[in-house]
C-alpha cells in the first residue's frame, strides 16, 4: 500500500472554502511539506497545474507555483520520494516535456514520474490562444496517445522523426535521456480515460466515494487486462483527523459551511463545456448535492476520511479492503501539521500497510 500527497502548488490547496487555511502558493511551504512526507514515510508526491483560478471570495488557485520547477527544486531538497509533475499537454511540447523530466531524473537520481492532464478547463487555454476548439474534448486522449507516444520515443532513443495527426517532428532530439524508468500516472475517470491508462500509463488516480470505488479499480483493472497491461489505481482522499471524533467533524462542519460558492460555480461553469461523460468534469458538476464522505463541492468533489485518529485508520482499512486499490494520495486542510498527525497517530493504527509493499513505513 503507498501513500501519497497531493501538494497544494496552487492557492488554498484542494479546499473551496472560507473556513479553511487561505494562502498563496509558496516554495518554502511546499518544502515544509514535501520535508514532513519523507520524515513520515510517505511515498510520493504530486503537484498539479493550473494557468487560471476559480476566484470567488478565496481566490481559489488564481494563483499556482509552476509544477516542473517546483518539482526540480524539490528534489535538491529530498532524497526518497518519488516525485510526479503534471504535464498540461495543451500548454508544452512534448519534446520540451521530455527534456523537463530527464533534467528532474537527473537531479532526483531516478525519483521522477510525470502526472498527464488532457485538460479540460477551457479558460485556461483560451486565455493563451492555446485552446484547440471543443473538438478537442472528444480528442483528447487520441491527442494524448500521441503526446506520449513521441515523450517515450524521445526518452527510449533520444530523438525522433514523426508526422501524426497533431505533431510533426524532424530528427527531433533529446539529449541527455533520462537513465531510469519514467512512470506515468493520469486521473482520467471516463472510459477513454481508463482506456488510455491501460495502455500507456501505469496507474491511475481516481475520485470516488468509498461506495464506488470498488466499481473504478474493477473497471481500470479489466481494462489493462484487454491491453495486456497491469495498472495500478490509487485514490484520492481529504483526510480531517483529530483526537476526538467531535474534534474532526466540527472541522468537516464548518469547511462545509465556509463553501466559496462564486469559486465552485466558475469550476463548475467550466466542467459544464466538457463533453466527454464520465470524466473528473462531470464528478465536479454533482459536488454541492453530495456529503463530504461521498465528495462535497467545499472539498473539491474529493471525498473526505474524517474523524478521530482511530476512525480515521478503521475506515481506511476497510476502504483498502473492499475496493482492492492499490494506494491512496491526501489532502489535508493544514498540510503540515495534517502529514506529522497522519505519521503519528493514523499509521501505526492502520492494518493495511502490515501485508504487501509498505511505502509509508517509518
Amino acid at each position: 500500500m503507498k501513500f501519497g500527497i497531493f501538494l497544494p502548488n496552487g492557492s488554498n490547496g484542494y479546499i473551496i472554502s472560507r473556513a479553511s487555511p487561505q494562502y498563496s502558493p509558496t516554495f518554502d511551504h511546499n518544502k515544509a511539506i514535501a520535508i514532513e512526507a519523507e520524515r513520515q514515510g510517505f511515498h510520493m508526491i504530486l503537484s498539479m497545474m493550473k494557468y487560471r483560478g476559480f476566484g470567488g471570495e478565496t481566490g481559489f488557485w488564481d494563483e499556482c507555483l509552476e509544477t516542473f520547477t517546483l518539482m526540480g527544486a524539490l528534489a535538491a531538497v529530498t532524497s526518497r520520494l518519488e516525485l510526479y509533475p503534471s504535464v498540461t499537454l495543451l500548454a508544452h511540447h512534448p519534446a520540451v516535456i521530455a527534456r523537463m523530466v530527464a533534467t528532474i531524473d537527473d537531479i532526483s537520481h531516478g525519483r521522477c514520474g510525470l502526472n498527464i492532464v488532457t485538460g479540460w478547463n477551457r479558460p485556461e487555454y483560451l486565455q493563451m490562444g492555446l485552446w484547440r476548439g471543443n473538438d478537442y474534448f472528444e480528442q483528447r486522449y487520441q491527442y494524448a496517445r500521441e503526446y506520449v507516444q513521441i515523450l517515450k520515443q524521445l526518452w527510449r532513443d533520444g530523438t525522433v522523426t514523426c508526422r501524426t495527426e497533431h505533431f510533426t517532428l524532424e530528427d527531433c532530439h533529446c539529449y541527455p535521456r533520462p537513465r531510469h524508468e519514467i512512470p506515468l500516472v493520469s486521473a482520467g475517470q471516463s472510459e477513454a480515460g481508463f482506456q488510455f491508462v491501460a495502455e500507456y500509463a501505469d496507474e491511475s488516480f481516481m475520485v470516488a466515494d468509498r461506495w464506488h470505488l470498488k466499481e473504478k479499480v474493477d473497471r481500470l483493472k479489466a481494462a489493462g487486462t484487454r491491453s495486456g497491461r497491469k495498472v495500478g489505481g490509487y485514490a484520492l482522499f481529504q483526510i480531517i483527523g483529530a483526537e476526538t471524533e467531535s474534534e474532526a467533524n466540527e472541522v468537516q462542519a464548518q469547511i462545509v459551511r465556509g463553501v466559496d460558492l462564486v469559486a465552485l460555480g466558475n469550476m463548475l461553469d467550466s466542467a459544464s463545456l466538457d463533453s466527454n461523460k464520465g470524466g473528473s468534469s462531470e464528478h465536479h458538476l454533482a459536488g454541492l448535492s453530495r456529503t463530504p464522505a461521498q465528495g462535497h463541492g467545499a472539498f473539491m468533489s474529493i471525498p473526505t476520511i474524517c474523524g478521530s485518529y482511530e476512525s480515521v485508520a478503521e475506515q481506511l482499512d476497510e476502504i483498502v479492503a473492499e475496493s482492492g486499490i492499490d494506494g491512496c494520495l491526501f489532502s489535508f486542510p493544514d498540510f503540515v501539521e495534517g502529514i506529522r498527525g497522519f505519521g503519528e497517530h493514523i499509521y501505526p493504527r492502520l492494518s493495511c500497510t502490515k501485508t504487501g509493499t509498505n511505502a509509508a513505513s517509518v
